[in-house]
C-alpha cells in the first residue's frame, strides 16, 4: 500500500485530516481560537519571518483551516491551497498578486455576474482594468493582450449558461504570452474538471458552491497549480520575484519554490487585507467535502434527466444543457468531464422575461435565490436579479438574456423535481 495513490474520494474525506494528537478526535476540530502560544521568542521571531511554519493568528491561518486547504489542493492536483472568506475573496487575493495601478488581464465574457461587476467596476479603484474576451474563440484573448497584461482568467463551466470551456486552447494562449491561466472551477468541482491536468496554472472557487455543498457556510479558496515561473520576465510579477522589505528581503518564488503562489497570497494579501474564513465556516465546508463525488454524480445525473424533459415541454424555446447529446457544446462536455455535466443550466421560455418571473415564483420544491450548488434545487431568472446590473447587450453576452431561467439541480428525486416544474410551466 506504500506505494497506493488514493482515489478521489478517498481524498474527499481524508486528505488533510488525521486524528486530533492532543484528543484523538476523529473529526476534524474547529480550532475557535484568535491566536496561538509561542514556544519562545526564537520561535515568535522564526514564524514572523517565514522561516518556519506554524499558526500565529487566524487572521492568517489556522489548524482547522489547514485541513480544508490541504483537501481541496489534494483533489485538484495543486501544491498548496489558501482558504479565505469567500470567492469574491479570493479573486481579490489572486489579483492583488499579479496586478498593479495601470495593469490588465483578460477575462471571459461569459461569467458569474458578480465577478463581472467585481472585475468592471470594484477593481477600477486600484487602477486594474479588465478586458473581455469570446471563449468560443481563444485568438480573441491574445488580441487582447499588450505589455501591460499580467494573466487570463476563465471559468471552466460557464456561469450561468453551464457551457464547459476548451481550458486547454486557452492555456495555450496564455503560455504563449508568458502569462498564467486563472481558472474558476466552482461550477465543475474538481470531481468533474481538473483544470490543473489542462494547462491551468491557478484555480480559484467558491466554496460557498458545491464543495461545501449545503448552502449554509460562506468561503473561497485559492489553488496554487505550482506550474508557473514568476520570475521568467524580470519585474513583472514583483510580490513573488523580488525581494520583499516586509519579511527582510526574501524572494518568495526562490524561497518557496513551486508554492510560491500560495505563499504570497497569504503572508501579502490575506494578512494585510484580512478576509479570512472562520474555523466554524472551515469545518462545515471539510464535512461537506467528504460528500463531494456522491452528491456531484447525483447532481449531473438529475440535471441531465430534468434537461431531457424541459426540451419537450411546448413553453420552453431552448434548453442549453452540455450532456444533451445534441447540444452544441457536447463534445466539449465529453471531452472535459466525461462524468457529467454538472448540475446548473439555463433554458428559455416562450414568454420571455416575464414569462421567467412568473415561473420562477410559481415553483414549490425550488428555491427562488441567488446561489447555486445546494444539495436542494435552486432556481433564478438571472436578467431580473444577478444579472440586473448589466445592460440589456451584456446580459445577452453573458448568457443571461431576458428570457434565461437558470436552474441548479439539487439531488432530491428527479420525479419530484420535474413535477415541480410541470406544475409551475402549467400556470404560465
Amino acid at each position: 500500500m506504500t506505494n497506493h495513490n488514493p482515489g478521489f474520494s478517498t481524498l474527499a474525506i481524508h486528505a488533510g485530516a488525521a486524528p486530533d494528537p492532543a484528543t484523538g478526535a476523529r473529526a476534524t476540530p474547529i480550532y475557535q481560537t484568535t491566536s496561538f502560544v509561542f514556544e519562545n521568542a526564537d520561535h515568535a521571531a522564526a514564524l514572523f519571518g517565514l522561516q518556519q511554519f506554524g499558526n500565529i493568528y487566524t487572521r492568517i491561518m489556522n489548524p482547522t483551516q489547514a485541513v480544508l486547504e490541504e483537501r481541496v489542493a489534494a483533489l485538484e492536483g495543486g501544491t498548496a491551497a489558501l482558504a479565505v472568506a469567500s470567492g469574491h475573496a479570493a479573486q481579490l487575493l489572486i489579483f492583488h498578486n499579479l496586478l498593479r495601478p495601470g495593469t490588465n488581464f483578460i477575462a471571459a465574457r461569459r461569467l458569474y455576474g458578480g465577478s463581472i461587476n467585481q472585475f468592471g467596476h470594484a477593481f477600477k479603484n486600484f487602477g486594474w482594468e479588465v478586458r473581455w474576451a469570446d471563449t468560443n474563440d481563444p485568438e480573441s484573448f491574445a488580441a487582447q493582450i499588450d505589455e501591460n497584461t499580467q494573466a487570463i482568467f476563465i471559468e471552466s463551466l460557464a456561469n450561468p449558461a453551464g457551457t464547459f470551456v476548451d481550458i486547454a486552447a486557452i492555456a495555450d494562449v496564455a503560455h504563449r504570452h508568458g502569462l498564467p491561466l486563472i481558472v474558476d472551477n466552482t461550477m465543475a468541482s474538481p470531481y468533474l474538471v481538473r483544470p490543473l491536468e489542462h494547462g491551468a496554472d491557478i484555480v480559484v472557487h467558491s466554496l460557498t458552491k458545491f464543495l461545501g455543498g449545503h448552502g449554509n457556510s460562506m468561503g473561497g479558496i485559492i489553488v496554487d497549480g505550482g506550474t508557473f515561473d514568476w520570475s521568467a520576465k524580470p519585474g513583472k510579477y514583483s510580490m513573488l520575484s523580488e525581494p520583499r522589505p516586509e519579511y527582510g528581503g526574501v524572494v518568495l518564488h526562490q524561497t518557496f519554490g513551486n508554492f510560491a503562489f500560495a505563499i504570497a497570497a497569504r503572508v501579502l494579501g490575506l494578512r494585510d487585507l484580512g478576509p479570512a474564513i472562520s474555523p466554524f465556516n472551515a469545518f462545515m465546508i471539510i464535512t461537506g467535502i467528504e460528500t463531494l463525488p456522491l452528491r456531484m454524480q447525483r447532481h449531473s445525473d438529475n440535471a441531465l434527466a430534468v434537461a431531457k424533459w424541459l426540451k419537450t415541454h411546448d413553453k420552453v424555446a431552448w434548453v442549453s444543457y452540455s450532456g444533451l447529446e445534441d447540444d452544441p457544446n457536447h463534445a466539449l462536455q465529453q471531452r472535459y468531464s466525461p462524468k457529467g455535466a454538472g448540475a446548473v443550466f439555463t433554458f428559455g421560455l416562450k414568454g420571455g422575461y416575464e414569462a421567467g418571473k412568473g415561473f420562477v415564483e410559481g415553483l414549490k420544491l425550488f428555491s427562488h435565490l441567488a446561489n447555486i450548488g445546494d444539495t436542494r434545487s435552486l432556481v433564478i431568472h438571472p436578467a431580473s436579479t444577478t444579472h440586473r446590473q448589466l445592460t440589456p447587450e451584456q446580459q445577452v453576452a453573458a448568457g443571461a438574456g431576458p428570457d434565461v431561467v437558470r436552474l441548479s439541480v439539487g439531488i432530491e428525486d428527479s420525479s419530484d423535481i420535474i413535477a415541480d416544474l410541470e406544475q409551475s410551466l402549467a400556470k404560465i
